[in-house]
């Protein structure tokens, strides 16, 4: 008895190990099964990548002039059915020379979920990024940073990266001179930047975005997009 009691609590170990290496793997933002993530770049020149997700919405009317005003290229992670709801918005960050991300069509976690389900997913993105007229690379970015086996797979057989962050700001505070801090405390060349514009209508977030471009600047780092920075 006290013998199978013993492989009992064994057996219950190692479901509990598989369960939390799952998910720490799943929110891992420097690890996967396949194929090639970036979270960073390892450089000693000082520059950085400044990434938007999510949207598009109206506030890119707002989010491209202060770009514009920085002289900064930006890359904007996009879910295909809000370029549905605000092609022209769309349109203008394209038209602006900045990078168009994948960012799926739906938002819905890409874990757990079937081959077909997630090359439609990708693979629609991609044909509307290219309807108006976007002929860069289109690089890959998980809704939340979430995955496992199945989007890792994909991208890697399409010769395809994954593209997380190192610095996120908006997951520890709200107020805009908080996330400029937090930036300042943490940047480091090389560092992919993660914002989220798109829904706020309160404008703190175009502060601490305006904060950021600001605050780097003056310390001597150029920004540029995802793509450029893994040349570096």
């Amino acid at each position: 008895m006290k013998k199978k009691l013993i492989f009992i609590g064994i057996g219950i170990l190692l479901v509990f190990i598989l369960l939390f290496s799952t998910y720490k793997l799943m929110n891992s933002r420097t690890h996967q099964f396949f194929g090639g993530l970036t979270a960073k770049v390892e450089t000693n020149q000082k520059v950085v990548a400044l990434t938007f997700d999510d949207g598009p919405s109206k506030n890119v009317n707002q989010i491209l002039p202060l770009l514009d005003k920085y002289n900064v290229k930006a890359t904007f992670f996009l879910m295909g059915n809000e370029i549905e709801r605000y092609p022209e918005e769309a349109k203008k960050i394209v038209e602006a020379g900045h990078q168009i991300g994948n960012h799926t069509y739906s938002h819905k976690r890409m874990v757990f979920k079937s081959s077909s389900y997630i090359k439609e997913e990708i693979e629609k993105t991609d044909k509307l990024i290219q309807n108006f007229g976007y002929k860069g690379e289109i690089d890959v970015r998980p809704p939340n940073g979430k995955k496992l086996v199945g989007l890792p797979y994909y991208l890697n057989k399409n010769v395809r990266d994954t593209i997380t962050w190192n610095i996120e700001p908006d997951s520890y505070y709200t107020s805009a001179s908080d996330k400029v801090n937090y930036v300042k405390d943490h940047i480091k060349p090389g560092s992919i930047i993660l914002m989220h514009p798109m829904y706020d209508d309160t404008g703190k977030e175009l502060q601490a975005i305006e904060g950021v471009l600001k605050l780097l600047s003056e310390e001597g780092y150029t920004f540029v997009t995802v793509n450029k920075l893994q040349g570096f």
